[in-house]
């Protein structure tokens, strides 16, 4: 009917779609999220000066380097490159550099050079560095 809002699924309905989902999930596209939700933290947590936490971001470089060797072809090429570029941020905090290029343009993480910010995703928070250009499952 014209109406009628349209029927809520039920418990079981939900669960069964959660199940179907869950069959089609592969390990490897999960260690890729992991992989980009780990870069992106990372990053705030070394180019933002009011979040920054070197040591935090120590161990996030670490946990990408560990995921990576797990995942293969060109996404994993990918992940070594934000990797590199992270390790490369880092480096330039520990030692006190500026974190931004000319005109106080924020570095790029991935580029290693003043980029311009793109509207973040919708359902991520507002930030002022780029994401990696990393490839991550249901982003095409």
């Amino acid at each position: 009917m014209e109406g009628t809002p349209p029927q809520q699924p039920t418990e079981e309905e939900l669960r069964a779609q959660i199940e179907e989902q869950l069959r089609n999930v592969r390990v490897e596209d999960l260690l890729v999220e992991s992989a980009a939700s780990i870069v992106n933290l990372t990053v705030r947590r070394i180019a933002k000066p009011d979040e920054q936490d070197l040591e935090q971001a120590r161990v996030g470089i670490e946990a990408v380097r560990g995921l990576v060797d797990l995942v293969e072809g060109e996404v994993a090429g990918q992940i070594r490159a934000a990797l590199s570029d992270l390790q490369l941020l880092y480096a330039r905090a520990s030692r006190g550099e500026p974190l931004e290029g000319p005109e106080g343009e924020s570095t790029s993480p991935e580029s290693g050079a003043a980029a311009e910010t793109p509207p973040p995703p919708p359902a991520q928070p507002s930030r002022t560095e780029p994401p990696p250009k990393l490839w991550t499952p249901g982003r095409d």
